[in-house]
């Protein structure tokens, strides 16, 4: 069994009080999920995350390591995938996106992000990033 590991984050807008997260809709497969791409040479989770919310979407982020979930699942026959997500806070709200691998980017609301996330680990993971964050408020 072959494996992969990616690593990526859920990328919070700027504004405290209407706080809204980025989703952006992959050229592979269309779907609609979070910035992360795969581990390259010696990188840890954190600079691979931050790598990749740089390349797909022009943005600085200050990354959370309190918030650390990861997914698996058989991207072919043969292979497993892990990919790791921290919770990211966007510097600016401005997109520059890598047009080679994202179609569309939007930020939403929470409660719209749901809705439009392809995959349920996805959905699973925004759930638990924002019971993180509702937690952190109390």
């Amino acid at each position: 069994m072959k494996s992969e590991k990616s690593c990526g984050a859920i990328v919070l807008s700027t504004d405290n009080t209407n706080r809204k997260v980025l989703l952006i809709k992959h050229e592979n497969g269309g779907h609609w999920a979070f910035p992360k791409g795969h581990v390259e040479n010696d990188e840890t989770e954190v600079e691979t995350a931050l790598r990749e919310i740089k390349e797909e979407t022009g943005l600085s982020a200050d990354l959370s390591t309190a918030f650390r979930k990861s997914v698996s699942y058989s991207p072919a026959p043969g292979v497993i995938k892990e990919v790791v997500y921290f919770i990211a806070f966007a510097h600016t709200e401005t997109i520059e996106k890598q047009d080679a691998e994202v179609t569309d980017f939007a930020w939403m609301p929470f409660n719209q992000a749901l809705q439009a996330i392809t995959y349920e680990n996805d959905k699973s993971i925004l759930q638990s990033a924002i019971d993180f964050i509702e937690g952190m408020k109390s």
